[in-house]
């Protein structure tokens, strides 16, 4: 059965690991999910308020369940950053019309504040995606990492056993995407995603991939030659094949070099970190059951 809207699925795995070190969160990803996933609800003022309210409940389950001893809340600063556009123009082309529903956009900066008063680290790189964010913490970072993310670009931060992928399947079930889960998938080794995903093209981001690859053949070329770079060593590639490929591998591949002060990033609090800002966030948008319930969740985590 799934859950009630706006509380985290149940996670779909057999052998449940400890918990991990770090809980990188795709906050776009989790708000978008949210405003889509749950019911209108409004605040005092009568404006929407269901994606806050929901994305702050789905995160506060996670933390519970999870137990992670640091949350990081990564936002997209740019969703369709100009060196991705320069080197693929029709990269997320398609979204530009409406990149964000007109109901959910006031929404998005308020669900970011509430979590930022209430201690969550909310990391911010100008120019840049999510998963930049994201892939540039887990580069710096120890311990064990979990990416809670609908965005199957970050399958290419996979690294069996440091880094795996929360994904929101639907119909309230969260899979748990390490190397296997991706070579059950979609037959590759576990780390060559980003490679699959150059070859056979990703249309949700409008990246066209190699005319005539589709999934079986790029995860035959895959399997054969193990990676894009070892497969234009080859030879067998003209030199326009070899431009797409090199173009579009620095597309699909997340930054990770981004200038992100991991000493920055705090352990989970057990109190929020600006008591008088969360509080009139929450009255002023009706907040109160869930970032009660967020403020359970980080105590206990």
């Amino acid at each position: 059965m799934a859950p009630p809207p706006g509380q985290a699925p149940v996670l779909d795995r057999s052998s449940p690991r400890p918990p991990a070190a770090w809980l990188l969160v795709d906050g776009s990803s989790l708000i978008f999910r949210a405003f889509y996933g749950s019911p209108p609800t409004k605040g005092p003022d009568g404006n929407l308020t269901n994606a806050i309210r929901a994305s702050i409940d789905m995160l506060a389950r996670f933390i519970s369940d999870r137990h992670p001893e640091r949350v990081v809340v990564a936002t997209d600063e740019d969703w369709r950053p100009a060196f991705r556009v320069e080197l693929i123009p029709s990269y997320k082309a398609h979204r530009v019309a409406e990149p964000i529903p007109p109901l959910l956009e006031p929404q998005l900066p308020v669900a970011l504040e509430v979590m930022e008063a209430a201690g969550i680290q909310v990391a911010r790189a100008d120019g840049y995606e999510a998963e930049d964010v994201i892939a540039s913490i887990a580069a710096k970072v120890l311990g064990r990492i979990e990416i809670l993310s609908g965005d199957r670009d970050l399958y290419a931060l996979v690294e069996d056993p440091r880094v795996s992928v929360l994904y929101p399947e639907g119909k309230g079930i969260v899979s748990e995407v390490d190397e296997a889960e991706i070579t059950r998938r979609y037959a590759i080794p576990g780390r060559a995603y980003a490679d699959y995903a150059v070859l056979r093209g990703d249309p949700s981001d409008g990246l066209p991939g190699l005319p005539g690859i589709g999934d079986k053949r790029a995860a035959a070329m895959i399997q054969r030659f193990g990676s894009i770079e070892a497969l234009i060593k080859t030879g067998a590639m003209n030199a326009e094949q070899v431009d797409y490929l090199t173009r579009a591998t620095a597309v699909v591949q997340p930054r990770r070099d981004l200038s992100i002060s991991v000493s920055d990033l705090p352990l989970v609090l057990a109190a929020p970190k600006d008591w008088a800002r969360l509080e009139t966030l929450t009255e002023r948008y009706g907040l109160a059951s869930s970032v009660e319930r967020l403020m359970k969740a980080i105590a206990r985590s």
